[in-house]
């Protein structure tokens, strides 16, 4: 004969290990949809960064600051590009892994020209009294150089180097095939 209370309790504990391992379940597929979907609109937005519109902007502003002209900076396409990025970043729609590996190199070399020669974004800001322009981009300048300190341990680029390499990055995309 079966023990009623034993089997109560045997019943219970199934009903509670079924009920677990449907939230762990559920809790898993939202991860992995939520992995997908920045990794889908990182991939969309990639293909938006390389199309013959944007790649004209892209060289189109490479050519101004490598002249060192100032331009009106609201309307620059790839900085605001950046800055919806960074939006995305910091509210964790996107994933900033993935950002920095689309994206990294980008960010981190439009951010240096803004700030270098010159303080871009501070004239900016201060012709449109708007402190808070372009700040996403800032944040997400900052998190790409943690990626990379934690990717690749130590500054990838030696310091007496750096100038340099942000005027070669300008040199390409101010050569950039835009057909």
């Amino acid at each position: 004969m079966v023990d009623l209370a034993s089997l109560t309790l045997w019943t219970a504990i199934a009903t509670w290990g079924l009920a677990i391992g449907t939230i762990v379940l559920l809790y898993w597929q939202t991860r992995q949809n939520a992995r997908l979907n920045s990794a889908n609109a990182v991939i969309g937005l990639r293909e938006r960064f390389d199309s013959p519109r944007m790649r004209r902007a892209r060289r189109q502003l490479a050519e101004e600051w490598s002249q060192d002209r100032i331009t009106d900076l609201a309307s620059i396409e790839v900085l605001t590009f950046f800055e919806l990025v960074g939006a995305q970043s910091q509210r964790g729609i996107l994933d900033p892994y993935m950002v920095w590996e689309a994206f990294g190199g980008w960010v981190t070399s439009y951010y240096w020209a803004m700030r270098h020669p010159r303080d871009r974004f501070g004239q900016f800001r201060d012709a449109t009294h708007d402190p808070l322009a372009f700040f996403r981009l800032e944040w997400l300048n900052d998190r790409m150089l943690e990626i990379d300190q934690s990717e690749l341990g130590t500054d990838h680029i030696p310091a007496a180097e750096v100038e340099a390499y942000f005027h070669q990055f300008l040199a390409r995309e101010s050569k950039i095939d835009v057909d």
